[in-house]
């Protein structure tokens, strides 16, 4: 039979069971090793890796001696079993070889500017630059092809759960909630723009009022916003859903065993949370000082206001006469030495506090200056509230916890860290619900939507006219693993005179929002169902998946910190005629706008 013309097998392919026969493999040269004039060349492809001998009789020989790494070629030659106990049985391929009698080069490799073998760091711009090189790495190569299994179970699994897949636009209208959009100019109607969507909220909106009820997309979302480390500068992918007649808790039944069995499926093994607990977001800055805390530190806080007022500790016995202001303890189990807590006192200062109070326990008692102050009731009653025993510490935050709970929260992680408290090898995940519907802008002096301005608030309309605008909770939610927000999400409001009055609180009038959300807000004038929904970081579920740091490590051509595609050369300047074609043209910006 006729030989393909580049391949019989795939590098990945051949088994102990193929020696003795023919075949014929091409991809690129791994790395090629002399050994004692026998050349040795790993022979890679997407599927694997087969390791291929040249020895001086070969007549593919002279060839072989100028294979550098990188060259693609075609191998022809014959299976055999490797030598005993040359075998490698980390490699599909490692019960044999193939011995080379012909080669052809089908594409030679300048020198690299980043080596595919090895996996040593390089610095973040040559792997951008050259990332076709970066993706061949196998650590890449493996996070990206986990990337699309991934995708494909959420795809899979959503449509068992009865949802169907719907694309929506991505040019559509500016929208003035979240980030800054993305603009396009239109041709057609020159000094109009279109914009790319934050997200498809509106959209998938508008399908439940069509009567869809369950409506899923891997969707790509555009947001212009300054880079930060924990998002992908410019797009990044959400699995993006909505359903009708649904309460929060429908929402939360659906969707935890989409995204656990997701984690179940590619977390190599490691326990996955079973019945989701429900943290209220206030609860959760009070004990962990975030609203995406890492399950997996066992740190709780607590409030200890009640064991230093009035107490001889001046300092917090003249912050607690102000109601606004606590003390919150951290504890430290295992963190009951000077060094440890003078080490957390200095860190404090580095994050611009003025420093953290302490408390140690040794076998024979409190200490500490704080301990002193108060006395061994007070530091009694404190020890069995937190449950400590000696060898152990509490550190303190104290103020007004609005302004220090996020603080709080860094420094109970740093202690779970340096403590080691942190089961690593896990998938802690929980519901953070009853978000705060709006929060208080002090730099403009208003109140704002704190999370997504179109969730319904507890209560409905009732609540929306109530005296305190800012004790009001909405019916929305997070999903938090591992101290990373994985999803957002919330019920809608569907009734349009809701909407409207929400709006109206956050400063925007009837008209602004029929000039902005017109499209919406007249989709709710023709009934509307109840629904709500979520979406979930694809990019981010991967990073964890993979173990990952950055985000960058999980994107195919990811832009760099300064949302440049530095591969492709984006943003770049227009040309004349595009610019004139769409009746544009650009002013200098002087220094100081």
């Amino acid at each position: 039979m006729a030989m393909h013309t580049y391949r019989s097998h795939t590098c990945g392919a051949l088994r102990a069971t193929d020696a003795q026969q023919p075949a014929r493999l091409s991809g690129w040269c791994h790395r090629v090793r002399d050994h004692g004039g026998v050349l040795f060349i790993d022979v890679r492809d997407h599927y694997g890796l087969t390791q291929c001998v040249v020895d001086p009789e070969s007549p593919a020989f002279k060839i072989a001696e100028t294979l550098r790494s990188e060259w693609v070629v075609r191998l022809d030659g014959d299976v055999r079993l490797r030598p005993a106990g040359t075998q490698n049985d980390e490699m599909a391929t490692g019960a044999i070889e193939l011995y080379v009698r012909e080669i052809e080069v089908l594409g030679q490799a300048a020198d690299l500017p980043l080596p595919v073998f090895g996996d040593q760091d390089y610095p973040e711009e040559t792997r951008l630059k050259y990332r076709f090189l970066d993706l061949r790495r196998e650590r890449l190569h493996k996070n990206i092809m986990l990337r699309t299994r991934v995708v494909d179970s959420m795809r899979q699994r959503m449509k068992q759960a009865g949802f169907s897949e719907f694309a929506t636009p991505i040019l559509t209208a500016s929208s003035p909630e979240g980030a800054r959009d993305f603009l396009v100019p239109s041709r057609i109607h020159p000094g109009k723009v279109y914009a790319l969507p934050q997200a498809p909220q509106q959209y998938k909106q508008l399908l439940m009022m069509a009567g869809f009820d369950r409506y899923f997309q891997i969707a790509p979302c555009f947001r212009d916003e300054d880079p930060r480390a924990d998002r992908l500068p410019g797009e990044f992918y959400q699995l993006d859903v909505e359903m009708s007649f649904v309460t929060q808790d429908d929402v939360f039944a659906t969707m935890e065993p989409v995204i656990s069995g997701i984690f179940e499926e590619f977390g190599g093994g490691r326990p996955v949370t079973q019945n989701w607990p429900r943290i209220a977001y206030d609860e959760a800055m009070r004990k962990y000082g975030t609203d995406k805390p890492d399950l997996r530190n066992p740190i709780e806080m607590k409030d200890v206001s009640q064991h230093f007022a009035g107490s001889n500790f001046k300092v917090f016995a003249r912050m607690l006469e102000n109601p606004a202001n606590r003390v919150w303890a951290i504890p430290a189990p295992g963190g009951g030495q000077r060094t440890f807590c003078d080490k957390m006192n200095s860190w404090a200062q580095g994050e611009g506090q003025p420093g953290m109070g302490y408390i140690f326990w040794r076998e024979d008692g409190p200490a500490g200056p704080i301990a002193n102050n108060i006395g061994p009731e007070r530091a009694e009653a404190l020890r069995q509230q937190l449950g400590l025993k000696a060898g152990d510490a509490a550190l303190f935050a104290a103020g007004d916890p609005a302004k220090f709970a996020k603080f709080a929260g860094m420094a109970r992680t740093k202690v779970g860290e340096d403590l080691d408290l942190i089961d690593k090898d896990r998938f802690e995940f929980a519901w953070i619900v009853d978000f705060p519907m709006y929060e208080y802008n002090e730099d403009e002096k208003k109140i704002d939507f704190s999370h997504n301005p179109f969730s319904m608030p507890q209560g409905g309309l009732e609540a929306l006219n109530g005296p305190d605008p800012l004790a009001l909770k909405a019916f929305q939610y997070d999903i938090a693993c591992n101290g990373f927000e994985l999803a957002s999400g919330g019920i809608r409001n569907h009734r349009p005179e809701a909407m409207v009055k929400a709006f109206e609180i956050a400063g925007y009038g009837e008209e602004t929002v029929i000039e902005r959300f017109g499209g919406m807000y007249r989709a709710f004038q023709y009934g509307a169902p109840p629904h709500g929904g979520m979406a979930a970081g694809v990019d981010r579920i991967v990073m964890l998946l993979a173990g990952e740091q950055n985000l960058r490590e999980v994107a195919l051509f990811p832009m760099n910190q300064r949302a440049e595609d530095i591969l492709m050369g984006a943003p770049a300047p227009a040309t004349p005629k595009q610019l004139r074609e769409l009746a544009m043209r650009f002013t200098p910006q002087s220094k100081d706008t």
